[in-house]
C-alpha cells in the first residue's frame, strides 16, 4: 500500500497515482487535514516499536503495518482557521493524533513533513546550500532600515523576496502574489520595522535553471525570459532540458541529503559566464508544468521512488 496525502484538487498528485495504478500498486488517497474525522476512521496501538492499526476512508481500509511508502504532496493544513475554540481543539488533536501518527510510520516518504517542514525556512536553505559549496548571493534578514540601506550600499542592486509565500489580498481585495522584486534605495523605508524582511544582491543573470531532483534523478531545464521573477508569466518562457553544469546534480542530491529530503525543486540564476547561483530549494515544489512542457519524465521517477525497494 502506498499512502498518499493531498488535497481534493491536485492534479500533479494525480500524475503519480497513474503511474502508480499502472504498476498494480494498491494506493490510498487522503487529505487528512480536510477528511479526518469526518471521512475517515482511525485505530492505533502505539506501545510498540512501531504503530499498528487501520485507517479507514470511504474507499480503502488500510492496515498501517502494511504501508510500503507515503507521497506527502499538498494536503489541508490542520490548523486551519476554524470558527469556534472547539473546532480548534479538534484541529489541534488532529494535527497531534493522527498527523503524528501518520509521521511515525517506519517507512519511506517522498518527503517527510517533519523534514520538508524544516526546509521551507531560507535561512536554513542558505546555509546548507553554503556548506555544499554553491555560489550563494549575499543576504540580509533585517528589520531595521539603517542595516538595509547599508546593505543596499554595498552590495546593489538588491531584490526583495517574501520569507514564505502567505495569502495576500491586493488594494481591491484581490488574492495577489508577492515577487522577488528589485529594491531601489528611497524604498527602505522605517515600515521596514513591521517585519522580518528578506533582502539579497541582484545576480546579473543569463537565464534561470529549475533543477528537480526526484531521489539521485535530477532533471535540470534551462529557461529563458526577460523577467526578474519568472514565475510571473510562464507564457514568456522557452523551455530546454540540459545536461546540469559540473558538480550541480552531485551538490543537489548532497543538499536533500542533508535535510532529509527524497525531492527538492530547486531555483538557480546562471551567470553569464555560466555559473549556476543557488537561490533556493522548495521542498514540495511543483513540477506538473515542466514534465507538460518538455517531456521530462519526473511522475514515472517518483512513482518509481515509492515503490522501490528497501536497501
Amino acid at each position: 500500500m502506498v499512502l498518499v496525502f493531498t488535497c481534493l484538487d491536485d492534479p500533479t498528485a494525480d500524475m503519480v497515482i497513474k503511474h502508480l495504478n499502472e504498476r498494480d500498486a494498491h494506493v490510498a488517497r487522503f487529505d487528512p487535514g480536510a477528511d479526518f474525522p469526518a471521512d475517515v476512521e482511525l485505530s492505533a496501538w502505539c506501545g510498540e516499536q512501531h504503530p499498528r492499526g487501520v485507517l479507514t476512508t470511504r474507499s480503502r481500509r488500510v492496515v498501517l503495518e502494511q504501508v510500503r511508502a507515503v507521497y506527502y504532496r499538498r494536503p489541508t493544513s490542520y490548523l486551519s482557521e476554524g470558527p469556534s475554540q472547539v473546532e480548534r481543539f479538534v484541529r489541534t488533536q488532529s494535527r497531534f493524533g493522527l498527523g503524528g501518527l501518520l509521521a511515525a510510520l517506519p517507512c519511506p516518504y517522498v518527503s517527510h513533513p517533519w523534514a520538508i517542514n524544516a526546509a521551507e525556512h531560507k535561512p536554513l536553505q542558505l546555509a546548507t546550500a553554503r556548506r555544499i559549496g554553491f555560489e550563494v548571493p549575499a543576504t540580509l534578514i533585517t528589520n531595521r532600515a539603517d542595516d538595509a540601506r547599508a546593505f543596499a550600499a554595498e552590495h546593489g542592486p538588491i531584490v526583495y523576496k517574501p520569507l514564505r509565500a502567505t495569502p495576500y489580498a491586493g488594494p481591491d481585495g484581490e488574492p495577489a502574489t508577492i515577487w522577488t522584486a528589485q529594491v531601489q534605495l528611497y524604498d527602505l523605508d522605517d515600515s521596514i520595522g513591521g517585519a522580518a524582511h528578506l533582502f539579497q544582491a541582484r545576480v546579473d543573470k543569463a537565464a534561470d535553471l529549475r533543477v528537480t531532483v526526484v531521489g539521485e534523478r535530477v532533471f535540470c531545464v534551462r529557461l529563458d525570459s526577460d523577467l526578474l521573477d519568472w514565475r510571473q508569466d510562464y507564457d514568456r518562457l522557452a523551455y530546454t532540458v540540459i545536461e546540469a553544469p559540473a558538480g550541480l546534480a552531485e551538490g543537489c542530491v548532497a543538499y536533500l541529503d542533508a535535510l532529509g529530503l527524497r525531492f527538492g525543486a530547486f531555483d538557480f540564476a546562471l551567470t553569464r559566464d555560466g555559473v549556476p547561483v543557488f537561490l533556493e530549494c522548495n521542498p514540495n515544489g511543483q513540477w506538473a508544468w515542466l514534465e507538460d512542457a518538455t517531456g521530462a519524465p519526473i511522475a514515472a521517477a517518483i512513482a518509481d521512488l515509492l515503490l522501490e525497494e528497501p536497501s
